[in-house]
């Protein structure tokens, strides 16, 4: 039997990118430069996508090393489990579950039910929203090599109508910056909105790190899962760049502004470019487009989060059922974040979930990164030639000021993000308690 035959169904560098990109590319880079546009000049919307790219794979470079030190699943939770403290793994737990994948799936769900009512007016929104997640969660149920085939097709497709969106772009469209509005004309580079527009854009980056949360169920995790990391997240930051320079360039300063008044649940950015360049049978196009880009990133969050819940569910912080079998996909725990998501679908506010989710993943995943310095001086287990070098460490050190940076701004801009990251906090207090009160009785039995 060869090597290939035995890890049939496992996943490979390729189909590691493809996740990453996946769940990188959603709603978001669609809509971020609008709200942007208020406060930044067209070049401070391009210098912040700029400075995002170079945070995130910074954060993926801090990754990389931790994943050869430590190739399994859990990601965020695994990594400070094993590397700083159970509580600290736990508060990454119940970030993935409450924060990091359940309310993505419902934003993208709600996006694109809202784009299929576009198209077709005679469906419900929220039905269609009900039948993505459904439908993406029976995909996922069924087996790992089903999904990952569907998984692969869906990035394929996906990629393939985002670079003609930015080939149309470039082609047609303008190519020199617009002047920037009265208002913003002649002042310094503003630090309060450039830092908050920046939590915008980290979750539009948070996905990066995607392949971390499967690694278990790759053939080669200590080698594919870095490289899967850094090279998609060059080809996201590369995608976005070019995206946002179209935005941008053929999107006057109050065409961006004008946006956000009116129905932002029902057009993109992309659609207004669209329109303007092509008409509106090239803005239908690109409707569709978004519907694939966000159940792929569906797709690649029905991936990736259950994984996380069920190492959770394997260490006895979460019920065991959740932790399924090996070899085969967590039902339980695709059926619970499943769950979540319907329940949540039923109501958000855009603007306020990128702010707060974004300041909360910045949390945990620049906490994540400065344990890195744990497996190059901590004792561990880590044997010495996967310990991190000077250049890890300096990336883990960049993208962790970055991080602080955007979270001080984001709570002086909106002091929930506080109360959000302190309820977490206490949440996962609850449940780490609980979890060791759990165990304990466990072994006095």
């Amino acid at each position: 039997m060869t090597d290939g035959m035995r890890q049939a169904g496992k996943l490979g560098l390729w189909s590691g990118v493809g996740l990453v990109v996946a769940d990188m590319v959603g709603t978001g880079v669609l809509t971020t430069a609008g709200f942007m546009a208020p406060n930044l000049a067209p070049t401070e919307i391009l210098l912040a996508w700029l400075v995002g790219a170079l945070a995130a794979l910074a954060g993926a470079r801090a990754y990389a090393a931790l994943a050869r030190a430590v190739p399994r699943s859990g990601g965020e939770y695994r990594y400070l489990s094993t590397l700083l403290h159970p509580a600290a793994g736990t508060l990454a737990g119940w970030t993935s579950l409450l924060v990091g994948f359940s309310m993505p799936v419902a934003l993208a769900a709600l996006a694109a039910g809202a784009f299929v009512e576009t198209l077709w007016p005679q469906l419900s929104s929220a039905h269609a929203a009900y039948a993505l997640v459904i439908g993406i969660t029976a995909m996922h149920v069924v087996g790992l090599r089903f999904s990952r085939r569907a998984q692969d097709v869906l990035v394929l497709v996906k990629g393939a109508l985002l670079l003609a969106f930015v080939i149309i772009g470039l082609a047609l469209g303008a190519h020199a910056l617009p002047a920037p509005s009265p208002a913003l004309a002649g002042r310094s580079l503003p630090l309060e909105p450039f830092f908050v527009s920046l939590v915008f854009i980290s979750f539009c980056f948070s996905g990066w790190n995607a392949a971390i949360y499967a690694a278990e169920e790759f053939a080669a995790p200590a080698r594919d899962v870095p490289r899967a990391m850094l090279i998609g997240c060059a080809l996201v930051a590369g995608l976005y760049l070019l995206v946002n320079f179209v935005f941008v360039a053929n999107l006057g300063p109050s065409e961006l502004g004008g946006w956000l008044k009116g129905d932002t649940r029902r057009i993109t950015l992309a659609h207004l470019v669209m329109t303007k360049l092509v008409g509106d049978t090239g803005a239908r196009v690109m409707s569709v487009a978004v519907i694939v880009a966000l159940a792929s990133a569906v797709s690649a969050m029905t991936v990736i989060g259950p994984r996380v819940y069920a190492a959770m569910a394997r260490d006895g912080s979460l019920p065991r059922v959740l932790a399924g079998a090996q070899g085969r996909p967590p039902v339980g725990a695709i059926l619970l974040q499943a769950v979540l998501a319907l329940v949540l679908v039923q109501s958000y506010r855009f603007r306020e979930l990128l702010e707060h989710v974004g300041a909360i993943l910045a949390l945990v995943t620049a906490l994540t990164a400065l344990s890195l310095f744990r497996v190059r001086f901590g004792r561990t287990s880590v044997p010495p030639e996967d310990r991190p070098g000077v250049l890890p460490l300096a990336c883990a050190t960049v993208y962790a000021a970055l991080s602080g940076w955007m979270i001080v701004f984001a709570v002086r801009n909106d002091p929930d993000v506080l109360r959000w990251i302190a309820g977490l906090i206490v949440i996962a207090g609850v449940a780490h308690l609980a979890s060791v009160v759990t165990r304990s009785k466990r072994a006095a039995q």
